[in-house]
């Protein structure tokens, strides 16, 4: 599920990566969606921020010029040599997924990553990264058309199917074309904090963090009006998450029994009512540790968790790290030397 998602391993106080230099891979039959999420994400320039932003370029191990998907032509990237210096790498899609990467781009990939370069996927790219068997034995994640692909061709990763991206520290993969930006985001957020990361997806018109994993995508979609219905029903649930909502509160909002709302919300967003409302109300908590000086038993009653006990609990549970560390990481500079919650 999304939490799992968002439970990476915590950076040091995020400032801004120590090797700025991102690299996108072209090859011929270029996913151009793909390709330009990694553009528009660490290659538009960003004044605005007031941050030293990312170094972007595009590296291809192919001769100019390069096919793109939808008829286009591709010129003037960089040759391999550039992935020396690069602090990461993203390879936006893959041409084939039963089109083995050439040995020369795995070798530059893992030389590369023991350089200390980070590699990041999107969508099908998670089959460049798995031959590389830098993958193995670490979970991934890819589109949900090609998780049983992965499965058959790369039994040593522990492939999850229900989440939208996955962050191993160094490597990291994420599910379908749009799940790129999650991840893009994601990485923007280690690098740089939250309000940084915010900013980038409030430009790019997109919410800083989507709810639930891919299974919200495979399922069957609910009908035009309950969608409406329950779409209604979230925003209303969370302009409330302060108040103890019941699963009877959501299903009266939506003029729905209480049967016939758990099971269209679960058809919506691929979880249970309750596992929604408590992963919500983490995510609020957790924003206000980042923007606000309130106490930990504050935060747990502004966020509807009640206790700071219960936000503990839920907290180190969706994000496998502490209120108080985490603030420390992303909070108030004022807030990073107190007590350990």
């Amino acid at each position: 599920m999304a939490s799992e998602a968002l439970a990476s391993a915590l950076p040091p106080t995020p400032t801004g990566p120590l090797n700025r230099s991102v690299v996108a891979l072209a090859y011929d039959g270029l996913c151009m969606f793909e390709f330009a999420v990694a553009a528009e994400l660490f290659g538009l320039e960003r004044p605005e921020l007031g941050v030293d932003w990312y170094d972007f370029e595009v590296v291809s191990m192919d001769a100019a010029p390069l096919r793109t998907l939808g008829g286009l032509q591709l010129t003037g990237a960089g040759g391999p040599d550039r992935f020396e210096d690069a602090g990461t790498i993203i390879i936006p899609g893959w041409c084939d997924c039963a089109k083995p990467p050439p040995q020369q781009l795995i070798d530059s990939l893992v030389r590369a990553h023991a350089n200390g370069a980070r590699l990041m996927s999107i969508c099908s790219g998670v089959f460049v990264l798995a031959a590389t068997g830098l993958l193995d034995g670490a979970s991934a994640t890819t589109h949900w058309r090609y998780i049983d692909e992965l499965r058959t061709r790369y039994p040593a990763i522990d492939v999850r199917p229900d989440i939208l991206y996955v962050d191993n520290g160094s490597v990291l993969t994420s599910a379908g074309s749009a799940a790129g930006i999650d991840l893009g985001l994601h990485l923007i957020r280690r690098d740089y904090g939250p309000e940084i990361a915010n900013e980038v997806a409030r430009r790019m018109v997109v919410p800083a963090h989507r709810d639930g994993g891919q299974a919200q995508f495979i399922q069957r979609p609910v009908a035009a009006e309950d969608d409406v219905s329950i779409s209604q029903t979230l925003e209303w649930a969370r302009e409330h998450l302060g108040e103890p909502l019941t699963v009877k509160d959501l299903a009266d909002h939506a003029r729905m029994s209480q049967r016939t709302f758990a099971r269209r919300f679960h058809e919506a967003t691929g979880a249970t009512p309750h596992r929604w409302l408590t992963l919500n109300r983490v995510l609020r908590a957790r924003d206000l540790l980042e923007t606000t000086s309130h106490s930990i038993e504050r935060v747990a009653e502004l966020s509807g968790l009640g206790s700071a006990a219960n936000l503990r609990h839920h907290f180190e549970r969706e994000l496998h790290t502490t209120p108080s560390r985490y603030r420390r990481t992303f909070g108030f500079a004022s807030d990073r030397a107190g007590p350990t919650c």
